[in-house]
């Protein structure tokens, strides 16, 4: 109602530059009940539709329906990048395609922030990846790196949490595209040939600092003010009460793409009860959620050591290869003639840059990267440097969830690789092909709570009886 129906910055009598001075609800962003949601693209875009079609809701759906087409496709491209051409690329666009977690962002109008942001998120991020492999060798190398800040602005300006894409830009670079480990990045800096690495990344950084401070600037350099039932731990008076409730929240959130069973619009109040004691068993979950999440960095970051790669593959036990292929005889690399090939290579004339172009990034680097794309979007959410109006939003983790789906797809090609029968392959085939399945059910059901009012207050009841 507040951003669309009473919103007076749709109206056409009403200037469209108004859109960038109030925030997402049409408040003044210095006013001291703003809540310093600075949207504009995402308000310009409401604008539009209100000029089309008035207050129809079926305009504003459609917008939504294929901008979240968009995002899937160009997330489906990106994954092309870390999978290759293979049927891997394709399950990771069908479970972000499918996964119930975005209904909330797709069919509730307001979430078109999310979906807007994610778009531009992509686009950034795929101009990133064209600077870096034409970088050193073509002068449009800085015009790629220009359009993925443009894009990055642009993703901001739809929701906050866009910026973040500088960030995986900046792990994409050091870990995918130069393949280096957490180890080598000190020593990389002595050496001359990495110089246009970190200069990609210090233009990064200057740009992420230039955006945040402006916004800072913009919303009157004050942090937001939510009511009490918005976020109950924030205005709880013990420290160790807000230090566990904000440390379990993620591990909640992590559940919900795993196994978005019980979902909700509304996580408000004591939707999620605090946790107040060290002795209350939640605090197992998020024991288990940060060592797992430690466990997962350390290891990728380390590089495996039974693992070694060849021309762009990784050979394991000398039959399977992590990019899903099997290493038949008639096309089975041994390291001497792989050797002979980079040397036939390198006296062609071919750089080893243009090379790794070829090659697709190792499980290692894909993890590392999808941990990036699940962790980093979400920070802004985890009341770490400043509180946020809700307990948990499901349409917060739009972006967050294409990290998961890489996570789960490098995670279902491991299996794959390492399962050396051909029914157990079948088996983690069979199980991934179920797994989207019911996630797009789950997505068709969970449509339904959006028919209208009623019906998604009668949904939210199990989550959140008082509200």
């Amino acid at each position: 109602s507040r951003a669309i129906k009473t919103n007076q910055d749709l109206l056409p009598e009403t200037p469209w530059t108004h859109i960038f001075y109030n925030d997402f609800w049409g408040t003044l962003l210095t006013h001291s009940g703003s809540h310093k949601s600075y949207r504009p693209l995402c308000t310009l875009s409401f604008r539009i539709n209100h000029a089309v079609g008035g207050m129809d809701p079926w305009g504003y759906h459609l917008v939504n329906v294929l901008l979240h087409a968009a995002v899937t496709g160009l997330f489906t491209n990106f994954s092309r990048i870390l999978f290759g051409d293979r049927y891997w690329t394709l399950i990771a666009g069908l479970l972000f395609a499918s996964h119930p977690i975005h209904t909330e962002a797709v069919a509730g109008i307001v979430g078109r922030a999310d979906i807007g942001a994610c778009l531009f998120f992509l686009l950034s991020l795929m101009c990133y990846v064209k600077h870096c492999s034409t970088r050193g060798s073509s002068p449009s190398t800085w015009g790629w790196i220009l359009g993925a800040g443009l894009c990055a602005g642009c993703s901001m300006l739809w929701k906050e949490q866009g910026v973040t894409v500088l960030a995986i830009s900046a792990v994409y670079d050091i870990f995918v595209f130069h393949r280096l480990k957490l180890h080598q990045i000190i020593p990389a800096l002595y050496k001359r040939r990495n110089l246009t690495l970190f200069f990609s990344i210090a233009l990064l950084t200057s740009w992420g600092i230039l955006l945040l401070g402006v916004r800072l600037y913009w919303m009157g350099n004050k942090p937001p003010s939510f009511s009490n039932s918005d976020n109950p731990a924030a205005d709880s008076d013990s420290f160790l009460t807000r230090t566990l409730t904000f440390f379990y929240l993620p591990t909640k959130n992590l559940w919900l793409l795993l196994c978005p069973d019980t979902l909700s619009f509304d996580w408000s109040m004591d939707a999620v009860p605090l946790l107040k004691a060290v002795s209350d068993w939640r605090n197992l979950h998020s024991v288990a959620f940060y060592a797992g999440l430690l466990l997962l960095a350390y290891f990728s970051l380390k590089g495996s050591s039974n693992e070694r790669e060849s021309d762009g593959r990784i050979v394991m036990n000398g039959k399977q290869n992590a990019n899903g292929h099997s290493c038949h005889s008639e096309i089975e690399y041994k390291t001497q003639e792989v050797k002979s090939s980079f040397t036939s290579k390198e006296e062609n004339g071919i750089k080893m840059h243009e090379m790794q172009k070829l090659q697709l990034p190792s499980t290692e680097n894909i993890v590392i990267l999808s941990l990036s794309l699940l962790i980093v979007p979400f920070v802004p959410a985890t009341n770490l440097f400043f509180y946020v109006g809700f307990v948990i939003a499901e349409r917060v983790l739009y972006v967050p969830s294409m990290g998961f789906c890489l996570l789960v797809t490098v995670g279902v090609r491991a299996l794959y690789v390492k399962a050396q029968k051909r029914f157990l392959k079948n088996l983690v085939f069979c199980s991934t092909t179920a797994l989207i399945i019911f996630y797009g059910l789950k997505t068709v059901v969970r449509n339904g709570d959006w028919q209208n009012e009623e019906m998604l207050y009668r949904s939210g009841i199990k989550v959140n009886p008082a509200k």
